[in-house]
């Protein structure tokens, strides 16, 4: 277990991160373009989550700044107790000790989720994907140099530069005690995490997220969250992959329609059901199986139900738990929504793409779980940590 360090101490490592990441603006994106040069893959979504400019340098340095203003979610006191015979009990909130996640393209999550986990008193390992190896090394080397200027060991913040075959080795074996493993990318990745892991794992599952529009619903708040959700960023788990129409809305195929036009404005491929493809000529599915995919690519799949209870039956079964929204002016109908899809975020108006820690007020995320224990959807500052007893006696005996 790591001695924790003072709150000072954390705060003044993050506060020395971000200053560097300003100061070595040029030379990481330069680096970046050499994993970016280096990338031989056609896979479109990963190539934008490899990138790093310089608007997401300074969402790396804003998700520093905001952590090291947040209050220490360690030793927070949730429960207080007195026993008959006199002993004091409080339960406290504690670190893991140490976290490991592994990560694809993303060399923004080595700041974000090394922040998060050293802010909350934890160790963190950080496995990224050998795409973004140079970046992920550059950002590791200015954490070292945060620590090191602050007497901090280096061992606080440790990248395992591993290949497939070392990290299932470490998985199985770790050469070093690991309370917590959160995989973060694709189905590929997350299972085999969970097949070899040795730990507990926190799985931030895939995204195959719904909106639902129901009859009652106002059509241009309907079209512009359609519009935001998959065409604002198509590489991210909070896109939008699927719609359903409820067909007791009044002319519902002009309003399909009109969706299927703008979406193709931004060279989406639109699929549909056999009711949408018959009154719109789209191209119909080819099968059910789709409705379970993530897309992370221009595409999308329209449908339609003859009820809200239809819909929230079509979201549990098809989605991937992570985010769902119902367009409605009819406030009852959308809390019955609500309540009842099983999704870690649900909304009424609201696009999807707001599934994010930092926009959900949390300044920034580790992860976005689709698990129900122990957190669910953004995993921020004050959920990467566990708790624990301190009882507090004077010779007492049971």
């Amino acid at each position: 277990m790591n001695k924790i360090l003072p709150i000072v101490k954390r705060n003044a490592v993050l506060s020395r991160m971000a200053v560097l990441l300003e100061k070595e603006r040029t030379a990481i994106k330069t680096t970046n373009q050499q994993d970016l040069a280096n990338y031989s893959g056609d896979d479109l979504a990963m190539e934008k989550r490899l990138l790093v400019d310089d608007a997401k340098i300074d969402g790396m340095i804003l998700s520093l700044q905001q952590l090291t203003t947040q209050e220490d979610p360690v030793g927070q006191v949730r429960f207080n107790f007195t026993h008959d015979n006199g002993m004091k009990a409080s339960n406290k909130t504690a670190a893991f000790g140490t976290i490991l996640i592994i990560y694809e393209s993303r060399p923004d999550v080595t700041v974000e989720a090394g922040g998060i986990a050293f802010k909350s008193g934890n160790k963190i390992l950080l496995k990224g994907g050998k795409e973004s190896l140079l970046s992920n090394l550059k950002i590791v080397s200015l954490w070292h140099q945060a620590l090191t200027d602050n007497d901090v060991a280096n061992s606080w913040v440790e990248y395992l530069n591993y290949d497939r075959n070392e990290t299932q080795a470490f998985l199985e074996k770790p050469t070093q005690k690991v309370d917590l493993i959160v995989p973060r990318g694709g189905e590929n990745l997350i299972n085999f995490v969970k097949k070899h892991a040795t730990c507990p794992v926190i799985v931030s599952g895939r995204g195959n997220n719904f909106v639902y529009v129901n009859k009652d619903a106002d059509l241009d708040k309907a079209l512009a969250i359609i519009m935001n959700g998959k065409t604002s960023n198509i590489s991210v788990c909070n896109a939008l992959d699927k719609v359903l129409i409820d067909r007791n809305l009044p002319n519902w195929e002009i309003f399909t329609k009109q969706i299927i036009t703008e979406l193709q404005l931004f060279n989406v491929t639109v699929l549909g059901d056999d009711v949408v493809a018959k009154a719109t000529g789209v191209k119909a599915i080819e099968s059910d199986l789709i409705w379970y995919e993530e897309f992370l690519d221009y595409k999308i799949v329209i449908g339609t139900t003859n009820s809200d209870q239809e819909a929230i039956e079509k979201i549990n079964k098809y989605c991937g738990g992570h985010s769902a929204s119902i367009i409605t002016k009819n406030d009852a109908v959308a809390q019955e929504f609500m309540e009842n899809v099983d999704t870690a975020a649900v909304y009424h108006n609201a696009s999807t793409r707001f599934t994010d820690g930092g926009q959900l007020g949390l300044g920034g995320e580790l992860a976005i779980s689709t698990d129900k224990l122990h957190q669910r959807g953004p995993i921020g500052l004050q959920h990467l940590v566990t708790n624990k007893w301190y009882i507090y006696g004077d010779g007492q005996i049971r």
